[in-house]
């Protein structure tokens, strides 16, 4: 069989906030898709952030073995010898397209793209205006246009980046652009349910989801074009978020609402619908579409490819996780977290002293943000976190200091720290310098600042 064709299509600030994963939302488009293709249940990223998370899908490495222990326009890079998921693709023969945005490197010629359909990258001192280039509807757009006009050679690669739902920046914070899209009554959408029921919380549910609209929109003009342009059977198509939704306790944070994220796979040639409750991370689909494209998967990766579960129907060589590990360095602000999840139990270890729950800036100057933080920051986060997910879902009690647990949490730790050393985690040697070090700290001598 020839491979496929391969559309990657990935969003910003979603997490599972999808009616296919139980969401009371309309999402018609990305529901189609998985319920045509294959839903992951359990699906985590490696880091409650951007350019970490997205870092991993590229690699199938975690952010501190690939370097990306911040965001890419807040000067942290992948490493100069990473091999990326374009370049092995191209390598292999497939021409590679990116539409949208990227995110993960300030230098775009790095990622190895043959044909880039975007004016402008993120950096540091880019305008807002370059979110106007990665807006769901328009990428669509882009993309059906170079479909319907045949502009790509067999089999293609597309990277497809939608900027909803990220918030922006405005007069009174930062919000989901609420004149701009379409948002229902903040009294009629449902809470969210790990976060309290309080009127900034609803009105931001409210503009968050116009942006989704927006979204499916977008992930339907990619579809259809598919369609259109008879590529449909043949092309293997994913959906995917790189964290949880951008509110408190979710993005910034390692419980379930920040590092559980959509993951739905579409591919009539190769397999049938289904749904997976195997414990996924997105290192691993780094590795599963290596093996659809026919190429070797790279020694060093931390991801394990779960082909045979979707090609075959059935194990094969595929073994599934009994545990993912996430983590967190620096983003605004230095929240070092390390976390262990297996199907029942959730450890988190942090490593600094730090607030009871971490807000990114955008969240922190948000309605929703401020009808939380001053109970969030006056609180002393704890450095070990224990939870039990079967009888405590949304990770409220912790279970650190119970003596019941303590066989469980001294195993979790175990294996966090035996990760840790395996990954060669900065972590273990102790706090890690910011991305600017040397502008905080300059060496005095002869050419020192005056």
């Amino acid at each position: 069989m020839a491979p496929p064709n391969i559309v990657l299509m990935h969003c910003h600030d979603l997490g599972r906030y999808l009616g296919c994963y139980g969401a009371a939302v309309d999402t018609p488009r990305i529901d189609g898709l998985a319920d045509e293709g294959v839903r992951f249940d359990r699906h985590f990223v490696t880091a409650p952030q951007c350019s970490p998370s997205r870092s991993s899908l590229m690699t199938g490495r975690h952010p501190h073995q690939n370097g990306m222990l911040g965001l890419a326009h807040g000067d942290w890079e992948i490493g100069p010898d990473e091999r990326l998921l374009p370049q092995l693709l191209g390598e292999a023969g497939y021409e590679t397209h990116r539409f949208g945005l990227q995110h993960v490197t300030e230098y775009p010629d790095r990622l190895g793209y043959d044909r880039e359909h975007v004016e402008e990258p993120l950096r540091v001192n880019t305008p807002p205006s370059v979110h106007e280039t990665a807006r769901a509807r328009e990428v669509g757009e882009d993309v059906a246009s170079v479909l319907s006009a045949g502009e790509h050679d067999a089999p293609f690669f597309a990277s497809v980046g939608f900027f909803e739902l990220h918030r922006v920046e405005e007069e009174d914070g930062f919000g989901f652009e609420a004149d701009r899209y379409e948002t229902p009554d903040p009294e009629r959408v449902e809470p969210l349910p790990f976060l309290p029921d309080r009127p900034g919380i609803r009105s931001d549910i409210a503009e968050a989801q116009g942006m989704l609209e927006a979204l499916d929109d977008g992930v339907g003009a990619v579809l259809d074009a598919l369609e259109a342009a008879g590529l449909a059977e043949d092309t293997l198509v994913v959906f995917t978020t790189e964290h949880g939704l951008a509110f408190p306790r979710a993005k910034g944070c390692c419980y379930d609402a920040g590092i559980g994220a959509a993951l739905a796979m579409r591919y009539p040639d190769g397999f049938g619908p289904d749904v997976v409750d195997d414990l996924v991370s997105n290192v691993d689909v780094f590795s599963t579409l290596l093996e659809f494209a026919g190429i070797e998967v790279p020694a060093n990766v931390a991801g394990r490819s779960f082909h045979d579960r979707l090609a075959r129907g059935e194990y094969g060589e595929y073994e599934p996780r009994e545990r993912v590990f996430a983590g967190m360095t620096w983003h605004d602000r230095y929240n070092p977290i390390r976390a262990v999840r297996t199907e029942r139990y959730k450890y988190v270890r942090n490593f600094w002293h730090l607030p009871g729950v971490y807000l990114t800036k955008d969240i922190y100057e948000s309605a929703a943000g401020s009808e939380v933080r001053e109970e969030y920051y006056c609180e002393q986060r704890p450095y070990v976190e224990l939870y039990d997910l079967e009888a405590d879902p949304h990770e409220r009690e912790n279970l650190a200091e119970d003596p019941d647990h303590a066989d469980v949490r001294d195993r979790l730790r175990d294996d966090l720290i035996g990760w840790m050393l395996e990954t060669d985690d900065p972590l273990l040697e102790g706090p890690v310098r910011p991305s600017d070090w040397e502008e905080i700290h300059p060496q005095l001598g002869d050419e020192r600042d005056r």
